[in-house]
């Protein structure tokens, strides 16, 4: 079967990208994961406060013994942007490494920030770069559409700043999100991961503190994702990519035929190893034959709102449905 996609303007041999984490730091995990089938590899996140905190903690070692007398007045040079440059040193040699796309994630809190961080990821030759938008709510003083507008500002000044493609990974927290996306995609988004994987904390009741667990999703969490791409499929200049949730190849399909380009995926490879890849890629492969499917394009977007006859299948409508058939849900579960 030809599962060629394209991607921000970018052919990939099939529409499987490995999501930002900390399973492509590694050259040879990312090689790997290469020779599993993967189309491109997003690299793990650069967060200004990693950089900050990372540059912190080198200052205060780099300065720990000076001043002991009068000729020591240093030991050391001083280091900027230490955190940084360990990690693009580090993406550069994944780049180098393997003959797959690489893309890069940003994740800032300042303007210049983002700019600047995105030229440096643009430097080492990978193939564009994920900004991660999103505004963790903690005061009630910002508006939605100062917060929106904000985005939109920056995504504008990295499109200026670098050459290579850009796209947005957002949240589904927005007062409307399809008019985010929308507005995104008017000022040149290149493409869109829908949707963000955020770590919220959990308390633990017997210590009563707080902790961090993993956050690895689970099967049903792609609906999320379904549905909006469902509903922009075809109506956007950008890519559209599923992210949160792809565990198998059911889950891949099902956002193919919503409308989906790609899929990201991170937590099955987690759970079930790099050979999830293959079996993924294998399935697809063995779907699309026994339905008469050559190219991914033979059924893309088949399902999309734009292309359905029922103009209520992503709508209300739905839940309605659902109802209707509340007797047949008790009968098949609570009997």
């Amino acid at each position: 079967m030809n599962l060629k996609t394209t991607y921000m303007g970018i052919e990939l041999k099939n529409p499987i990208i490995i999501g930002a984490s900390g399973l492509v730091t590694n050259v040879n995990m990312a090689q790997k994961l290469e020779e599993a089938g993967a189309a491109a590899i997003i690299y793990k996140s650069l967060f200004e406060e990693q950089i900050h905190l990372e540059a912190a903690e080198l200052e205060e070692d780099l300065t720990e013994y000076e001043d002991r007398n009068a000729e020591m007045i240093t030991l050391f040079p001083n280091i900027e942007h230490s955190g940084p440059k360990l990690h693009l040193m580090a993406l550069k040699k994944v780049v180098d490494a393997v003959s797959i796309p690489v893309f890069a994630s940003l994740n800032c809190l300042y303007d210049v920030s983002w700019v600047e961080y995105a030229k440096y990821l643009e430097q080492t030759g990978v193939a564009g770069i994920e900004l991660n938008f999103y505004h963790t709510i903690s005061e009630n003083k910002k508006s939605a559409a100062d917060i929106e507008n904000e985005q939109l500002d920056i995504l504008k000044k990295v499109k200026k700043a670098i050459k290579i493609p850009v796209s947005v990974k957002l949240s589904p927290y927005y007062s409307n999100t399809l008019n985010v996306i929308r507005n995104f995609d008017n000022v040149g988004t290149d493409g869109f991961v829908l949707f963000n994987r955020f770590f919220q904390p959990d308390i633990d009741i017997e210590t009563e503190e707080l902790k961090m667990p993993y956050n690895l999703s689970s099967k049903n969490d792609n609906r999320l994702a379904l549905r909006y791409i469902g509903l922009v499929s075809g109506t956007t200049k950008g890519s559209l990519c599923a992210s949160n949730g792809i565990h198998d190849s059911e889950d891949m399909i099902s956002v193919l035929l919503a409308g989906s380009d790609v899929v990201q995926v991170v937590s099955t490879i987690y759970k079930n190893g790099v050979t999830q890849v293959t079996t993924m890629l294998e399935d697809l492969s063995l779907w699309m034959k026994n339905k008469g499917y050559d190219k991914l394009d033979d059924f893309k977007g088949k399902l999309s709102k734009k292309n359905l006859k029922e103009p209520f299948a992503y709508k209300r409508a739905q839940y309605v449905d659902y109802l209707m058939k509340s007797k047949d849900i008790i009968k098949k579960y609570m009997v």
